[in-house]
């Protein structure tokens, strides 16, 4: 954590220095132009009042350039500012989440399986002056870098991997990501994974052997059903000759479910000692 802390303390130091090179002097025809300009202004100040004053959104930021330089360290807006019409431009810098999707991407994983992955990406613009000063697209620049850390985060997992544990891809994918563009002054939100497409061959070996593993565990369940009914049979077989009596209540028990299914043929059971005793005979 002490280390991250003093990266982070030089990367803001050099951040600094960088925008102090930029906002440096203008030299001696710079001021005489911002003087002419001033000049300018003031004698046509009625008119050309509209072409100073220029509004921003409160989602918005103005990064102002002043003969080519950034004339503060800090983004104007938002509300009202005021410009040089002659030495002064500016460019609006959206600060708004962005979200974007990144297209399907063909992936060898580490185990040599193809697969087809695509995502969701969530960024914002954290420093105005650097998205302008540092990238020429800060946009576009970081979607294409979706797409490559998103090859290479995934080719470094396997197909199981892949296939459950996308939170963690997610915030691996994120973490890459926000240090890549943290000098285009860009802040990576949230990384999302949202279609993991797998061969049609390869599918249906997966259902073949999630198909296979369901019937051995079905055959399984099933035989230690028949084992344990098998135990209490048994179990029961002995209480009932411990007790004759407790044979004829059985009996009796399934006569009266017998006839309340209301049907017209009853079978009666006879002991097989009483079919013995006519068979001697």
């Amino acid at each position: 954590q002490h280390i991250e802390m003093e990266q982070s303390k030089r990367r803001v130091r050099s951040d600094d220095d960088l925008i102090s090179e930029r906002t440096g002097s203008l030299g001696c025809v710079g001021w005489i132009l911002v003087i002419l300009s001033t000049i300018f202004v003031a004698v046509l100040f009625p008119i050309t009042i509209w072409f100073c004053v220029k509004i921003v959104q409160e989602y918005e930021r103005a990064v102002i350039f002043r003969l080519g330089r950034i004339t503060d360290r800090k983004a104007k807006g938002p509300g009202i500012f005021f410009i040089l019409p002659c030495t002064d431009s500016f460019v609006k810098v959206d600060l708004r989440t962005v979200s974007f999707d990144i297209p399907p991407q063909e992936i060898l994983t580490k185990d040599s399986v193809t697969v087809s992955v695509d995502g969701v990406v969530y960024f914002r613009v954290s420093d105005p002056i650097a998205s302008v000063a540092n990238v020429i697209n800060a946009d576009f620049s970081t979607r294409l870098l979706a797409q490559t850390t998103l090859r290479n985060v995934l080719g470094t997992k396997n197909l199981a991997e892949l296939l459950s544990d996308r939170e963690g891809i997610a915030h691996s994918m994120q973490t890459n990501l926000d240090e890549a563009t943290d000098h285009w002054g860009i802040k990576v939100e949230r990384v999302e994974i949202k279609d993991v497409k797998l061969p049609h061959q390869l599918q249906r070996a997966m259902a073949a052997e999630a198909e296979a593993a369901r019937e051995a565990r079905a055959k399984v369940i099933a035989a230690e059903g028949e084992m344990n009914a098998s135990r209490a049979l048994k179990e029961a077989s002995l209480v009932i000759a411990e007790s004759p009596s407790a044979l004829q209540l059985r009996y009796l028990q399934t006569l009266n479910t017998i006839a309340a299914e209301k049907n017209s043929t009853i079978i009666f059971p006879l002991p097989m000692d009483v079919m013995s005793h006519f068979m001697r005979k």
